[in-house]
């Protein structure tokens, strides 16, 4: 008889430190491929945020004053604690999340890359200057922190989405409240202590976990001057809503349905391969996945028996098994509801090529698993292709031309990302000034954009002006300020009631 598996207890992260939760309320996470729970982490109350907001609005203000090289010093201490624990965090990730640990380790990769792009902010916060605008008047502009800011990620990026966040509002002189999913809270707790060890002064970094009365908690707590999201459209809605209607600056990023576009002259090796990978990669759940091929002309036939011959050679098993290509889903729920998708599929007549449905996985038959699943001949009203499933089913629509193709695109109430396939100079850059979507892809099927540039979509993809990270990150968490300097000359003196003007 096996030993009973060991449960952790969680905590949240307040103060600096572990901060154990006062309540009652707790959520269980599960170790992915084999269903087994794993710990348990406790949500937070109103009080419990209240009081986590506080001390994060107490550090804000000596933050918020630290010197541009103190911060600097910091992220990058951070950036090399990140860099010697990636190897644990990925497999943190892994157990929760059940993705297979090379695609966590890319995960955390992204996220370090945002992390140096932040270690930069010294010189990308410089303001402008204009001497002598008038006579011995000048002006110039500076940049300054908010205040508190938080973080409301999930779970199928749970070190990746909170690093696009949290380095760039703390490099910009802010003290961030994170809170991470409960379905894979354990990345975010390590992140913590290694804000710790580089040296973050206390509060600037927070972890709560939490439910909706968490998240309600940051909405509502008028110390929390913006809100950053990262999850489902009617959530990211929510979000905005409220957020917005209390003053405060919010970017919500939304679902996504992201379609590739297959054109015929494309090379269908490459097409089929960037399909499969972008398609089935994390099981499908991620935001950037392509969920839709849009085989253009007498393109589909021979698309469709290419990715049926890549998915039939994919294997499927524990993320920790360096044989397995695809990992498990997040959690049983979440299993059940990709396969009601699938059903759905089915019942309005779209053709399953590939059905994932009935797999097992020897030793972990308790695992969130369900196998690569294909389906052609879908159109706009199934279910299927006008919900988000958010798994590892991808669907081929057919168009008879690039100009139909494009508009059942452009249709489409989500535009969080696109791609074509095509050695048509011209198509592709029409496609790129045409399509309505945030990123686009020129035969790259997930076109996530480096640290460096921001990310986000369109439509029902993004609430909010601006996107993560990159440069609308430093707009995001700081605010823009105008200075206009007249140092006192006699010659100056005296009342005039006209409206300034400068000579």
């Amino acid at each position: 008889m096996s030993e009973p598996r060991t449960i952790e207890s969680l905590s949240h992260w307040i103060g600096g430190r572990s901060a154990a939760g006062s309540g009652d309320r707790f959520g269980e996470v599960t170790d992915s491929a084999t269903g087994e729970v794993c710990a348990r982490v406790p949500f937070a109350s109103a009080a419990e945020v209240g009081e986590a907001v506080g001390a994060a609005a107490e550090a804000a203000v000596s933050w918020g004053d630290a010197s541009l090289s103190t911060r600097a010093k910091i992220l990058f201490r951070f950036r090399e604690l990140v860099e010697g624990e990636k190897d644990r965090m990925a497999a943190i990730v892994t157990r929760e999340h059940g993705k297979v640990l090379s695609d966590a380790a890319g995960e955390v990769q992204r996220g370090l890359e945002v992390v140096e792009f932040a270690c930069g902010l010294p010189q990308l916060l410089k303001g402008e200057f204009s001497p002598q605008v008038s006579r011995g008047v000048d002006s110039y502009s500076l940049r300054r922190p908010l205040g508190v800011v938080a973080g409301i990620t999930p779970f199928n990026f749970p070190v990746m989405v909170p690093m696009w966040m949290a380095p760039m509002a703390i490099a910009c002189g802010n003290a961030f409240v994170l809170k991470p999913s409960e379905q894979d809270p354990s990345a975010a707790l390590l992140m913590g202590e290694l804000w710790a060890k580089a040296g973050l002064p206390e509060g600037v970094f927070t972890v709560v976990n939490g439910d909706k009365e968490a998240v309600d908690a940051l909405i509502e707590d008028p110390r929390v001057a913006a809100l950053s999201f990262v999850g489902s459209t009617p959530i990211a809605r929510y979000i905005y809503e409220n957020g917005t209607r209390l003053g405060k600056r919010v970017q919500a990023l939304g679902g996504a349905k992201n379609h590739a576009v297959v054109l015929p002259d494309a090379d269908l090796e490459l097409a089929a391969d960037g399909l499969v990978s972008a398609g089935y990669g994390s099981a499908g759940q991620r935001c950037m996945a392509v969920s839709v091929a849009v085989a253009v002309g007498d393109v589909a036939d021979p698309l469709i028996e290419r990715i049926r011959d890549r998915i039939g050679k994919l294997t499927v098993g524990d993320g920790r098994d360096p044989g397995s290509d695809m990992g498990p889903l997040v959690s049983a729920r979440h299993l059940e509801r990709v396969r009601g998708y699938v059903d759905a599929g089915v019942a309005e007549g779209a053709e399953l090529v590939a059905d994932g449905r009935d797999l097992t996985v020897s030793g972990r038959e308790d695992g969130h698993f369900i196998g690569p699943t294909l389906f052609d001949r879908v159109v706009p009203g199934m279910k299927i292709y006008d919900e988000e499933i958010f798994g590892p089913v991808l669907l081929v629509t057919r168009a008879a031309s690039y100009t139909e193709a494009l508009s059942l695109v452009n249709a489409n109430p989500f535009g969080n990302g696109a791609a074509i396939f095509t050695n048509d100079g011209g198509a592709a850059r029409a496609f790129e000034q045409d399509v309505q979507a945030g990123m686009v892809g020129i035969n790259v099927p997930i076109p996530v954009p480096m640290a460096y540039h921001s990310f986000g979509g369109w439509k029902d993809s993004l609430f909010g002006d601006l996107h993560v990270h990159g440069p609308d990150g430093i707009r995001f968490y700081t605010r823009g300020k105008v200075v206009t300097r007249r140092w006192p000359d006699p010659a100056d003196r005296g009342v005039d009631l006209g409206f300034p003007v400068h000579s």
